[in-house]
């Protein structure tokens, strides 16, 4: 286990087992934080990732807990104090986004996606605020999606969870001020591997929408703009919706 540097920071990127989350996990460790992967239940994908960065040279540490148990998040903090003493950077990226009809969205569903999207966001937001305030450079990052601005055919569920990330974003970076920054990335038209366990294939959108710049974006896209925002030259950056789709949509 590789022990963390004098003074360097430390990110917690939730969803981080695969495609965007990853993409954050390895572009943070580039530079230079050690970095906590989260997943639920995909243990064997998140232990890949941490190998991944353990190559780099980054200090790593595999937290499987599942973001809508508030005391599995808690848990969770308490084993990166634990084993860092610090978190200074917080990704909230887990999200599902299954496609379905409305008049086929189950209860269980509706609640299921935004207690992911939302309730994560949340109890990670709460559970890491004591080391985020002790950090010089203290941030959260919400992934967000390009449909909570523009809607999208059959996942009301889905637009309204990454909708409320949006208003969360705003709320808590009045709460968190001055010390902690926080910000919204909002990732559109990317070409990322679907799993069948959080979305349902291809989204519908991507047939309608088409970007400016005639091409899909890359996960490693969405985690420079990740990068640039718990950065020292973004410091006064707080509040904010960053999108980040190629001239899909334009707009707040």
């Amino acid at each position: 286990m590789l022990a963390l540097k004098t003074d360097q920071k430390v990110a917690l990127v939730t969803g981080a087992g695969r495609n965007i989350g990853r993409a954050i996990a390895l572009g943070l460790a580039r530079d230079g934080f050690a970095v906590v992967v989260n997943v639920r239940s995909s243990v064997a994908e998140g232990q890949a990732v941490v190998d991944e960065l353990q190559a780099l040279g980054t200090p790593a540490l595999l937290c499987a807990a599942d973001v809508t148990q508030q005391p599995a998040v808690q848990a969770m903090m308490a084993q990166i104090t634990q084993h860092f003493g610090r978190l200074d950077v917080l990704v909230n990226n887990a999200a599902i986004r299954r496609e379905a009809p409305i008049a086929d969205i189950t209860l269980e569903a509706w609640r299921d996606t935004l207690a992911v999207v939302l309730d994560g966001a949340f109890f990670c937001a709460q559970a890491a605020l004591p080391l985020l305030r002790q950090s010089p450079a203290g941030a959260v990052i919400n992934i967000g999606g390009m449909t909570a601005h523009t809607g999208g055919l059959n996942r009301p569920h889905v637009v309204t969870a990454k909708a409320g990330l949006v208003g969360l974003t705003r709320a808590l970076a009045h709460d968190l001020a001055p010390g902690v920054t926080v910000n919204c990335v909002s990732p559109g038209m990317i070409s990322t591997v679907r799993n069948s366990t959080t979305t349902s294939g291809t989204p519908q959108h991507h047939a309608v929408h088409h970007p400016l710049l005639e091409r899909r974006g890359t996960a490693d896209e969405v985690a420079s703009m990740v990068c640039y925002l718990v950065s020292d030259k973004a410091r006064f950056v707080t509040g904010q919706v960053m999108h980040v789709n190629g001239g899909t949509y334009l707009g707040s």
